[in-house]
C-alpha cells in the first residue's frame, strides 16, 4: 500500500518534534513523523537528576564513537545522539543556552541570509516559557518551560562560584540569555514544573492529539527517494519520499509537498550520503551511487570540548553525599510525589561566560558549575566531598567530517572532529586552564576550597597543560554544522538560507547540522529556534517581526571599532 502524506519528517528529535507540531497546527496538512527510537516514558528521562542514565544506554541513544583523534594522541571520544522521542533533548543535560547574539550575526556573515540575531530572537521567544516572566528577550507562553532548577537555594556553592568570578574582576549577569551573556550568574535549564522539558513533552505530546499527524517508531531510514524532473526547462532531482525499514520490512512513504531530514547532526549527514547526495569520493568508497554531488555534506563538523576542574571541598555540603542507594531512593521518592527537590534539577544552577583574551567581541569560554566531584559516568571522582566546574572554549577553529563507510544504513559512520588541531585552539585551552584556576582561587571560595584534584598544581606550563588536556578532555556532546547553510557561491554550503538542499527540490534539513558555525553555548535552544523559524519558511508564512534590541558587547572591542555605546551593530 502506498503511504502518502503532505510532509515527511525523518527524526522525532529536538527539531523534528517542533516541526511535527507546527506543520500540523492548522489541520490542513498531513504529516508523517519517522523515529528510530521508542517511547520516552521513563523516569530516567523525565526526572532531571537522572540525566546521565539515558545518554549511556543503547536503548535511548546512538552510541557513536569518533575515530582516533590526532590532536588527542589517538583517543576515541564518545558521541551519543538521542534515539528516542525527543531525540537528544530527551538525553541531554537540559542546559538552556541560546548563544551570544553575535553568533547569529556570524551565521549571516557566513552566508545564511536572514539568520541574524534580530530575526532569530522572536523565534527563541516563541518557543519558551521562562518561569521568571517574559520581556523583550525572553518568552513567557511558549511550549518549552525553562527555569533555574531550585534557584540555587539548596547549596551555597552556587553563589560562591558567582562571587569568585566577581572577585576575579568579571561582571555579573542577571540573564545570559538576555541583554548580557558575558559574566557570572544563574544557569537556566529546560525543566518545566520539575520535569524534563524535552521537545517530545513540549511539542509532540500536543501534536499527537491531532488526526493529521502519523508517528511511526522503531524505523530505520534507508534513503530519500529522488526522481528526475524538468522544471522551467532545467533538469534536476526532486525528493518524493522516504524508504525505511519497520520490523524488518522495507516500506515507502511518498510526500506530496516536502521531505525534511531532522535526523540530527550525524544522522542527517548519514542519510543524505546514503541517498547519493554528498562528496563523490565518500560515496564511491562506500559503494553508493552518486545522485547529486554536494561536496559539503559531512564537512565543517564542529563540537565543543570540556574538562572537569575538580577540588576537594572543606565543608560536607556537596552532592557527593547523595550518591548512595538510600539517598538516591529518597530523592527519587520526593520527586515522584512532589516533582520538587534534588530530583527536579540538573544541578548546574550557576555558570559563567568569559573571554579568554582581549580584543574578542563576545565570550568564548563557558563554565557549568556543579556542587559535586564526578566522573563522566556519573560516579564519584573520589571519596569525600568535592566540587567541579565543566569548562572549555566554545569557538574552536578545528573542523572535522562525517562519512558513511557502507551502503548499509545500519552501519555506523566514520566521525572525526580533528579536535584541537590549530595553534589558536591550543592557546585557548592554555588560557582556559589558567583563568579557571585564577577564578577558583578567589576569596569567595576560600572556606570551601580544598586540594586541587585536577588538573593538579603541577600542570602549569604550556607543555604540561597541552598534555593534560589531550588526555582528559571529553566531548560536551555538541556535534553540529555538517550540513551548513550558506551563500550560493560557497562550495561547502549544503543548504540555502531556507534550509533547502542545494540542487534537490522538495528536500530540506532542519536540525543542528544546518548551523554555519557552532554558537557560544549548548545546542538545544538554537536547534529548537531553527526548527521554529524553519516551520514558517516551510509553510510559506510571514516571518515574525525582527527585534532590534540592545546587546552587551565587549568594551575593548567597541573601543577598537570606535563604537561609543554598548548596542548591537545596526
Amino acid at each position: 500500500m502506498e503511504q502518502r502524506y503532505d510532509y515527511i519528517i525523518v527524526g522525532a528529535g529536538s527539531a523534528g518534534c517542533v516541526l511535527a507540531d507546527r506543520l500540523t497546527e492548522s489541520g490542513e496538512h498531513s504529516v508523517l513523523l519517522l523515529e528510530a527510537g521508542g517511547t520516552d516514558k521513563s523516569i530516567f528521562i523525565q526526572m532531571p537528576t537522572a540525566l546521565s542514565y539515558p545518554m549511556n544506554t543503547e536503548k535511548y541513544a546512538w552510541q557513536f564513537e569518533t575515530e582516533q583523534e590526532p590532536g588527542l594522541d589517538g583517543r576515541e571520544l564518545h558521541c551519543p545522539r538521542g534515539k528516542v522521542l525527543g531525540g537528544s533533548s530527551s538525553i541531554n543535560g537540559m542546559v538552556y543556552v541560546r548563544g551570544h547574539a553575535c553568533d547569529f550575526d556570524q551565521w549571516e556573515e557566513e552566508g545564511a541570509a536572514g539568520w541574524n540575531y534580530q530575526a532569530c530572537l522572536p523565534y527563541f521567544r516563541r518557543a519558551e516559557s521562562w518561569n521568571k516572566g517574559g520581556d523583550e528577550y525572553r518568552g513567557d507562553n511558549g511550549p518549552v518551560g525553562t527555569c533555574n532548577g531550585n534557584d540555587m537555594e539548596l547549596n551555597p556553592l552556587y553563589q560562591a562560584f558567582i562571587d569568585a568570578g566577581k572577585d576575579a574582576g568579571y561582571p555579573e549577569t542577571n540573564d545570559y540569555n538576555g541583554y548580557q551573556q558575558e559574566g557570572f550568574g544563574t544557569m537556566h535549564m529546560t525543566v518545566d514544573k520539575g520535569v524534563r522539558a524535552s521537545t517530545s513533552n513540549a511539542y509532540l505530546r500536543r501534536a499527537l492529539k491531532r488526526s493529521n499527524l502519523t508517528l511511526k517508531k522503531g524505523i530505520v531510514a534507508r534513503r530519500f527517494l529522488l526522481e528526475a524532473q524538468d522544471s522551467n526547462g532545467q533538469s534536476g532531482l526532486k525528493a518524493v519520499g522516504v524508504e525505511f525499514e519497520k520490523s524488518g520490512n522495507t516500506q515507502v512513504a511518498v510526500a506530496n509537498k516536502e521531505v525534511i531530514s531532522s535526523a540530527g547532526s550525524i544522522g542527517s549527514v548519514q542519510l543524505l550520503q546514503l541517498s547519493g547526495i554528498g562528496p563523490k569520493a565518500v560515496l564511491e568508497k562506500a559503494g553508493v551511487e552518486l545522485k547529486h554531488e554536494l561536496s559539503g555534506v559531512g564537512e565543517n563538523l564542529q563540537d565543543h570540548l570540556e574538562v572537569y576542574f575538580q577540588y576537594h571541598c572543606n565543608e560536607p555540603i556537596t552532592l557527593n553525599s547523595k550518591l548512595g542507594l538510600v539517598s538516591k531512593g529518597m530523592i527519587g521518592a520526593e520527586w515522584i510525589l512532589t516533582r520538587k527537590g534534588l530530583g527536579a534539577t540538573n544541578h548546574f544552577e550557576s555558570c559563567a561566560f568569559i573571554r579568554s583574551r582581549k580584543g574578542l567581541k563576545w565570550p568564548n569560554i563557558q563554565y557549568h558549575f556543579l556542587p559535586a566531584a564526578m566522573r563522566y559516568d556519573g560516579q564519584a571522582a573520589f571519596d569525600g566531598h568535592g566540587f567541579q566546574v565543566h569548562v572549555g572554549p566554545n569557538k574552536p577553529e578545528s573542523r572535522g567530517t562525517v562519512a558513511i563507510t557502507s551502503a548499509d544504513p545500519h552501519a555506523k559512520p566514520e566521525i572525526i572532529f580533528n579536535y584541537i588541531s590549530t595553534e589558536q585552539d591550543r592557546q585557548d585551552w592554555r588560557d582556559c586552564i589558567r583563568l579557571t584556576r585564577e577564578i577558583l582561587s578567589q576569596p569567595a571560595m576560600d572556606v570551601y576550597r580544598g586540594e586541587e584534584i585536577q588538573p593538579g598544581l603541577s600542570v602549569t606550563s604550556d607543555e604540561a597543560i597541552d598534555e593534560w588536556v589531550k588526555q582528559n578532555v571529553e566531548s560536551a556532546y555538541h556535534p553540529s554544522c555538517g550540513c551548513k547553510m550558506g551563500a550560493d557561491d560557497d562550495p561547502m554550503a549544503v543548504l540555502d538560507e531556507e534550509c533547502r538542499v542545494r540542487g534537490i527540490d522538495s528536500l530540506r534539513v532542519v536540525d543542528s547540522s544546518v548551523f554555519p558555525v557552532i554558537p557560544n553555548g549548548n545546542l538545544n535552544a538554537p536547534t529548537i529556534m531553527v526548527a521554529e523559524r524553519a516551520s514558517d519558511l516551510i509553510l510559506g508564512k510571514p516571518m515574525l517581526k525582527e527585534q532590534d534590541v540592545p546587546v552587551w558587547i565587549a568594551p575593548e572591542w567597541q573601543e577598537k571599532q570606535r563604537i561609543n555605546k554598548p548596542v548591537r551593530e545596526a
